[in-house]
């Protein structure tokens, strides 16, 4: 499941930066696989917990996996979400911001790879490091928010591709964090203390106001 998760962001960033809506559509399609693979990873816990009621480090191990699971759904929702706006982006003759996309893309695409091989490996230390990477998402999150908004009141033929961009942007933010609860869930597992200390978080979209663009409801 993780494989075919990291496979679809991977798909994913090259789908958006490069305008691909063949690849977009794989990538939806895709989709239906990992939710499958959800339900499977539930029973096999359930099945589990039920036969061998493991203890300690096992049990730690077997709820995580049931957590990890889940997280790795929603990231895999969220790169359909983006392969549905690549296509309606597909044909726009501007695409801007495109820089800025694909640098946070890119640092995603890398978090997600990361926190797999430390859960694999049961490498806390990696897990630390990527939990740290998502300061660096929301940074550049905040910078392409901004950036969006100059290009939407500079030139308001850019406000429908601006605002899928926008909801782009926020959907890759999203994986990132995804990927925080992971690297939680693996502390948990090597140390069995739940929290990490306060999360490395830099959003501040949510200080801009409506009348600056931005509806605090979406």
């Amino acid at each position: 499941m993780g494989g075919l998760v990291e496979s679809q962001i991977t798909a994913t960033v090259s789908a958006i930066t490069n305008r691909d809506s063949a690849a977009a559509e794989k990538i939806i399609e895709n989709d239906r696989e990992i939710d499958e693979l959800e339900v499977a990873v539930e029973r096999q816990v359930v099945s589990m917990l039920a036969l061998r009621q493991p203890m300690a480090d096992d049990l730690r191990a077997v709820i995580g996996a049931l957590r990890i699971s889940s997280d790795l759904e929603r990231m895999g929702d969220l790169a359909a979400n983006i392969a549905k706006r690549t296509i309606a982006l597909s044909s726009v003759d501007q695409f801007p911001a495109l820089s800025s996309l694909r640098a946070m893309a890119l640092i995603v695409q890398t978090m997600v790879k990361n926190s797999l091989d430390a859960f694999i490996d049961n490498d806390h230390e990696k897990a630390m490091s990527t939990w740290r990477e998502d300061e660096k998402v929301d940074e550049l999150y905040n910078s392409m928010f901004r950036e969006l908004l100059t290009y939407m009141f500079e030139d308001p033929k850019l406000l429908t591709t601006c605002t899928h961009l926008l909801f782009v942007a926020k959907n890759m933010e999203r994986i990132g964090d995804h990927v925080t609860n992971i690297c939680e869930i693996i502390h948990y597992h090597s140390t069995g203390e739940r929290t990490m200390g306060d999360r490395p978080k830099a959003d501040t979209t949510s200080l801009h106001t409506p009348a600056e663009g931005q509806n605090r409801d979406q």
